[in-house]
């Protein structure tokens, strides 16, 4: 085992602060719904930004992550567009606000606003957005747990304390049983505290991390001085043509048929899919977790626009801060790391917790296991912060007691938080790959949302019954497809995804009457949307000749274009400080800064005005 007493100690100190700050904010939380949830909404955005950042910020997506950098070296920078994570930028320029004027609670309780509480489909599109919501939420707590526990198992190896545990535990399920040990921590200090311990465990973690991640960059630039790295040409730039070009042959032979297995070798077609799929992703807003959770948490929709944006800057350097020194060190400890799994084959994903275990000084370990394990932690609650309020809110109060107590409403809070836990550690026993499980995530079941929810902002004949036809057929669409065809084949099937997903909306609501007039205009005059709205623009302007309708698409779409040049701007240049290629570290500076300017100019200075 390579931990140290004083890295144990660092860690076992940061759990039990995580014990302490639940029970901290635990009479805080127990105000009413509202404080539990959503955190009362009194967070300032800076601090829920950061919170959310944190959020993003899991240690089984750094392990996949540290993966690609490894394989696809600079070129990997693109590869997260499957989220899409340029969404935040899609956020941060107009979708935040539009979410955050509906003043909801969950999205479910969100659909109230668009679709009205009675009429064809409603019933059928809030149960629709329940179910999706649990099962993304459901998938990403499986998936994070999984990549806990295949890190932890780096570290502490079964063999010195199976002596010490009563039961026996096969091979393949080592894993499980270190991610249901920390599962526990998490747990305790979100059920207790709800979203204020949340919020403040972020903090605590990010700011563990922000060390850790300087540290460990020092690391890497002084292991660099005079070894170069081995490896193919084109790995050190991002730009790309039809084919990737990177070959390990004479390197690690290995790489090569990672490549092939990942789908990446046509890198210009699966690129442009990725970002059709993305764009329509991101147009789509928030999906139904921690994300619209903080959204819907914060003082107002000038301060949600501003956590958004705040997201990219807090996250994006540090978190490729300790991605390329992984990567780094890992390239040049290559042939020292045991990296093969049960079957003898070499598992990239376990580079990060190899070089963690082999190759950093004592105290740095403690403090990025500690970090590490906030990371998930962090994931973790948010996710099931926000399955908990789909239960409680949009479940239990809405069909089952809706005069529930304050009492009954946050011992209800307690039970769900603790079923969900379960459900996902039953799910994570399924998952057997991140990189599969992630595909699967948002390139399936992500991949059957997207339509609705880009018709829902932006079409007025929409209708709730439409939204639950085009989720529905989207979903099992998606379902159907993870069972017929491998994970890496799924994105090259989204054009057919979203069509049948848009077959099933416009179907669906053309086939009931459209959704009431004032509905319409109250959540039209509200929101204020671009789109497709003529019929109830005319309406409004009716009822008051004075509303101004929105006329932003144009600057909004420039903004996003301009912000997403930024956010790679930030993905990148951490990456080229620590691999110390300077003119292009230079580049990269002078374009984010003149990006930054114009940010300044039409978004930052004009946000009242949106």
């Amino acid at each position: 085992m390579r931990l140290h007493p004083v890295d144990i100690a660092i860690i076992v100190l940061y759990l039990l602060s995580t014990i302490f700050i639940g029970l901290w904010y635990r009479k805080k939380a127990r105000v009413n719904k509202e404080s539990y949830m959503l955190g009362g909404k009194s967070l300032p955005w800076y601090k829920l930004g950061l919170s959310d950042a944190s959020d993003m910020f899991d240690i089984s997506g750094t392990m996949w992550m540290v993966s690609l950098c490894f394989v696809y070296g600079m070129k990997s920078i693109w590869i997260p567009w499957l989220w899409p994570v340029f969404n935040q930028v899609f956020l941060m320029m107009y979708l935040s606000r539009w979410l955050r004027r509906s003043n909801a609670t969950t999205g479910a309780e969100w659909l109230a606003t668009r679709f009205g509480k009675s009429g064809p489909g409603v019933a059928g599109s809030h149960i629709i957005v329940i179910v999706f919501a649990l099962l993304s939420c459901l998938a990403f707590m499986g998936y994070g747990f999984i990549g806990l526990g295949k890190f932890i198992e780096i570290f502490v190896p079964w063999d010195l304390i199976k002596a010490y545990i009563p039961f026996n535990v096969a091979p393949q399920y080592v894993p499980h049983v270190y991610g249901i040990i920390f599962t526990l921590f998490a747990m305790f200090y979100s059920i207790l505290g709800g979203m204020h311990s949340i919020v403040t465990g972020d903090m605590i973690k990010y700011g563990i991390m922000t060390v850790a991640c300087i540290w460990i960059g020092t690391i890497a630039v002084n292991h660099m001085k005079g070894h170069p790295l081995n490896v193919p040409n084109g790995w050190f730039s991002p730009f790309f043509g039809t084919r990737l070009n990177l070959n390990w042959s004479n390197i690690i032979t290995e790489v090569n048929a990672k490549i092939k297995s990942d789908g990446y070798s046509l890198f210009g077609l699966f690129f442009m899919m990725m970002t059709f799929k993305g764009f329509f992703a991101a147009l789509a807003g928030p999906a139904p977790n921690y994300d619209m959770q903080k959204i819907l948490s914060t003082r107002s929709p000038e301060e949600a626009s501003k956590m958004s944006g705040f997201v990219n800057i807090i996250l994006l350097p540090i978190r490729y801060t300790l991605i390329i020194s992984l990567t780094i060190l890992g390239l040049l400890y290559f042939h020292q790391m045991n990296l093969k799994d049960d079957t003898g084959a070499i598992d990239f994903e376990r580079i990060l917790p190899a070089v963690i275990n082999n190759f950093l000084p004592v105290g740095l370990v403690g403090l990025l296991l500690a970090g590490l394990l906030g990371a998930f932690m962090s994931t973790f609650s948010g996710t099931m912060n926000a399955a908990q309020a789909y239960i409680v809110n949009d479940i239990y109060l809405k069909y089952i007691n809706p005069k529930a107590a304050n009492r009954k409403i946050i011992l209800m809070n307690y039970l769900v938080g603790i079923v969900v836990v379960a459900a996902g550690v039953v799910v994570g026993f399924s998952i057997k790959d991140i990189n599969l499980a992630l595909q699967w995530i948002v390139s399936a079941l992500y991949g059957g949302y997207v339509i609705s929810n880009v018709l829902k902002w932006h079409w007025w004949r929409f209708n709730a019954n439409g939204f639950f036809w085009g989720m529905l057929s989207g979903i099992v669409t998606s379902m159907i497809f993870s069972w017929l065809i491998p994970p890496g084949e799924l994105l090259n099937w989204i054009p057919v995804l979203f069509a049948l997903s848009l077959a099933g909306s416009v179907i669906g609501s053309y086939a009931s009457p459209q959704t009431d007039m004032e509905v319409l205009k109250s959540f039209y005059a509200n929101v204020r949307p671009w789109g497709f709205w003529g019929p109830v623009k005319e309406a409004v302007l009716a009822d008051d000749p004075s509303f101004q309708p929105n006329k932003n698409f144009k600057i909004n779409m420039f903004n996003v274009v301009i912000g997403t040049m930024a956010q790679c701007c930030l993905t990148i240049l951490p990456m080229y400080l620590v691999l110390r290629q300077k003119m292009p570290l230079l580049y990269t500076v002078g374009i984010l800064a003149v990006l930054m300017v114009i940010l300044k100019k039409t978004w930052w200075n004009k946000l009242k005005d949106y």
